[in-house]
């Protein structure tokens, strides 16, 4: 089997494709990978192995047809991780959201009818469905998304339904929730307030803290894609939770427990415009319909998430201070 993943020098992208390579899916030991990655600020090479001999790299982008078309012959599906994701970045500017995620997807979709690879999986989010009070979202919920990066990723989700639906595309659509783990890049959190908490500088939470969201870790994430990716139905949408639900607050305290740091760096800063109370998705339908369950809790992840940007300080550093330039990269806002 020949696989192109897509955004797979990203966080989850990367996470599987180094565990598919490393045998980590049964049925995968003699899986071909290509991954096509444009490498922006949240792409990164050093993600992935710097050799393998069943990875491919290629440095390019989803809008570019041309490279799609030339790419994509001899592979037998797709998995589309490729996006645009920060929320905060698309308030201050949607037009590459809209670019990336609506465009690329329509793109990538257009190339794959024409080149007659038929299977594709597409990596959405929950943040489609909006905000929810109380209950959880299905699959039939209606979408009603409150930023622009949420917008950008609802219309690429009816994109990729439209193409199963009009061209007979083989596509699954899943939706996860919050993502947490080794290789996230630290605008995000998770990493961010554990970055800054090692170098002994102020977290920023958003209002008071009260904003609810179910975490999960990528691997369990990664893990779902792949059952999805081998027995999921064309045309079906599948919601991957976490199963558990935590405010930014108590995420907030928490790391300062692990990283050992003190309260007195908390720093309360304006909420973000349109920011959503509340996520919360009902996963029966992966449950009963493919059998998946997530199997890292949230204690044992978060700790040895922690203990990865521990040990790594190398990586998170290259990100943050590229020029030894703290500037504002040590202040930027949060995503969740």
């Amino acid at each position: 089997m020949r696989l192109l993943i897509t955004g797979g020098a990203g966080f989850i992208g990367s996470h599987f494709v180094r565990t598919l390579l490393d045998g980590g899916y049964p049925g995968h030991e003699n899986t071909r990978v290509t991954v096509l990655d444009k490498l922006t600020y949240a792409g990164n090479r050093d993600n992935l192995p710097a050799a393998h001999p069943r990875l491919e790299f290629v440095h390019g982008d989803i809008c570019d047809l041309p490279l799609l078309l030339d790419l994509l012959p001899g592979h037998d599906a797709v998995v589309h991780f490729a996006a645009e994701s920060h929320v905060d970045r698309s308030l201050d500017s949607a037009a590459e959201f809209v670019r990336t995620n609506v465009a690329g997807t329509q793109t990538l979709l257009d190339a794959c009818l024409t080149t007659g690879v038929r299977r594709v999986v597409h990596v959405s989010t929950d943040e489609v469905y909006g905000s929810i009070d109380e209950g959880s979202w299905t699959e039939e919920w209606p979408l009603a998304p409150n930023s622009p990066y949420a917008a950008s990723k609802a219309s690429s989700d009816l994109i990729a339904r439209a193409y199963w639906r009009t061209h007979g595309l083989d596509v699954s659509i899943t939706r996860c929730s919050n993502n947490y783990g080794p290789y996230q890049h630290p605008e995000k959190l998770i990493p961010l307030f554990v970055t800054n908490l090692f170098e002994g500088l102020p977290v920023p939470l958003y209002g008071d803290g009260g904003n609810i969201r179910e975490w999960l870790h990528v691997d369990d994430h990664c893990r779902a894609i792949e059952t999805v990716l081998s027995r999921g139905r064309p045309g079906e949408i599948y919601n991957i939770g976490g199963g558990n639900e935590q405010t930014n607050l108590h995420i907030t305290e928490r790391l300062l427990d692990l990283c050992g740091a003190d309260h007195s760096l908390v720093r309360r800063v304006a909420d973000r415009k349109g920011h959503d109370l509340r996520y919360s998705l009902d996963e029966t339908k992966i449950h009963e319909e493919l059998g998946y369950r997530p199997r890292i809790s949230f204690e044992q992840g978060l700790a040895g998430t922690v203990a990865w940007y521990r040990d790594n300080p190398g990586w998170w550093k290259a990100i943050k201070h590229p020029s030894d330039d703290t500037g504002d990269e040590r202040r930027e806002g949060i995503s969740s």
